[in-house]
């Protein structure tokens, strides 16, 4: 799995832009999709009451949109505030997403 190396904080924020998202409201976080997890969600971004662990998220994810945890999510990358997450099951069980934070959904992307 290649991921692009045109994914860093600068896509992030122009992908912020593009969605014309304001601060999320308290006690919320903001989560990004790009590329196939946007295409399968239909949204660019969207907002979840925090706290909540990635086991929580995804398990709402899959509720929401049934597939997307086998068709997306078993091959993305991960972010927390531009930081990058473990997708392992102790990670996602031990990571908390909270009041603010912002969650990127980056999926494998060829370059050539």
């Amino acid at each position: 799995m290649q991921v692009s190396s045109h994914l860093t904080p600068t896509t992030i924020q122009t992908q912020r832009q593009l969605t014309s998202m304001s601060d999320p409201p308290a006690q919320y976080f903001t989560i990004l999709y790009f590329a196939s997890a946007a295409t399968y969600t239909q949204k660019a971004s969207e907002r979840f009451p925090s706290p909540m662990t990635l086991a929580d998220l995804f398990r709402r994810l899959e509720k929401s949109y049934p597939g997307i945890g086998e068709k997306v999510l078993t091959s993305c990358l991960f972010t927390i505030n531009l930081e990058y997450v473990d997708g392992n099951e102790d990670a996602l069980r031990s990571t908390v997403i909270k009041e603010d934070d912002e969650v990127a959904i980056i999926p494998p992307v060829s370059s050539g």
